[in-house]
């Protein structure tokens, strides 16, 4: 394939289908004898169809969270050249770079059964994947983004596939046949466990999520039916009551879920209680899909039956379904206590994309007034 020097004699492709993946795409070498990498040019505003696409791969699914972020102003630069960035984003699958395998290979696999009460699977988030690519919209033409893909494989730095159906060391015996559950799906269901819904209900939309993965079947409803019950009982045996005092458990699961934390404010005469809790996973949802937009705030869970009732923000993505994107715990919805844990949201989601903006709606118990917005600037 001929070496393309130029950005400008790069054509730009936009598939007829809702959503894309690379297959899709006809790449091109861009660069010089020396270095070249694959790109492909298209419209930016279906950049978010494209990454909805390359998380669909049958072989390999996933989801790619954003690992490096840039950004630039509009008339920063006095010269540039076709292929300098106004964003950059480098987008890599969730389950790398890291591995978290044991001597940082190929993890090993489960061929019997362990005899224990922990049932624990081994870290199903960091198996070595060097799957990345970028993402550039271009200073010079914004309403196009160059797509640079550096590994398109799911493979890890030995050369072997790391996840996925086509994964030679999956956890346990015919493990194969199990419906493939990533973290998202398993993320949204331990979520609506928590909450309390019914378990029919969090069955339902645990179905719907493996469904895009394994298409439809009685084995796969079984199972996943098997899989919710389970994890249901894991999580209704667990304890979350570290000491006997319990403003001394809440410091000592703060201090074990560091990572989780935006926010804590630990009661006393002059302050409220307020613990935020956000995933990784969950801020980075939030930068891709509340970038000016709006945040649901449903501030209603608990209200009544809880001491400290349950504020769950809600994005939504492209198909506007809802998203969790974090819990706040507090009773207190006095306006230095929301503009305290909102900044902190805020300047987390700034760390990773500076300039990031977001707008909260919040959906309003009684001390609310209904549909009052709050912009964060």
């Amino acid at each position: 394939m001929a070496i393309v020097e130029s950005i400008l004699d790069i054509p730009v492709q936009d598939p007829s289908e809702e959503e894309f993946s690379s297959a899709d795409l006809t790449w091109h070498k861009f660069g010089t004898s020396d270095h070249h990498e694959d790109v492909a040019l298209i419209p930016y505003e279906r950049v978010d169809e494209f990454i909805i696409g390359e998380c669909s791969n049958v072989e390999c699914p996933t989801r790619f969270h954003i690992e490096r972020g840039r950004k630039r102003s509009i008339g920063s630069l006095k010269e540039y050249k076709d292929d300098e960035y106004l964003e950059y984003r480098l987008y890599w699958c969730s389950f790398g770079p890291e591995n978290y395998g044991e001597g940082g290979g190929i993890l090993p696999s489960r061929r019997y059964r362990l005899n224990t009460r922990n049932r624990a699977a081994r870290p199903q988030s960091m198996r070595g994947c060097t799957c990345n690519f970028v993402v550039k919209r271009l200073y010079a033409r914004p309403s196009l983004a160059l797509i640079i893909y550096h590994e398109r494989r799911h493979v890890n730095k030995s050369g072997f596939v790391c996840h996925g159906p086509l994964d030679r060391d999956a956890i346990g015996p015919g493990a194969k046949k199990i419906p493939y559950i990533c973290n998202e799906i398993q993320q949204q269901t331990m979520s609506m466990i928590y909450l309390g819904i019914p378990e029919e209900n969090v069955l339902e939309k645990h179905i719907e999520g493996i469904q895009r993965y394994c298409g439809s079947n009685a084995k796969v409803n079984t199972l996943a039916s098997q899989y919710v019950h389970k994890l249901g009982m894991i999580i209704k045996r667990s304890t979350h009551e570290l000491d006997l005092d319990d403003q001394a458990s809440i410091r000592l699961w703060v201090e074990r879920n560091r990572k989780s934390i935006f926010f804590y404010q630990d009661s006393s005469e002059t302050d409220s209680f307020i613990l935020g809790i956000q995933t990784e996973w969950q801020l980075q949802q939030m930068i891709r899909f509340s970038h000016h937009s709006l945040i649901a705030a449903d501030s209603t869970f608990g209200i009544k039956t809880l001491k400290y009732p349950l504020c769950t923000l809600l994005a939504f993505d492209s198909r506007q379904h809802a998203l969790p994107i974090a819990w706040i715990i507090t009773r207190s919805f006095a306006k230095p206590d929301v503009s305290k844990w909102m900044k902190a949201l805020l300047d987390r989601a700034r760390s990773v994309e500076p300039g990031w903006q977001i707008r909260i709606y919040f959906v309003a118990p009684s001390y609310f007034r209904s549909g009052e917005f709050v912009d964060l600037g």
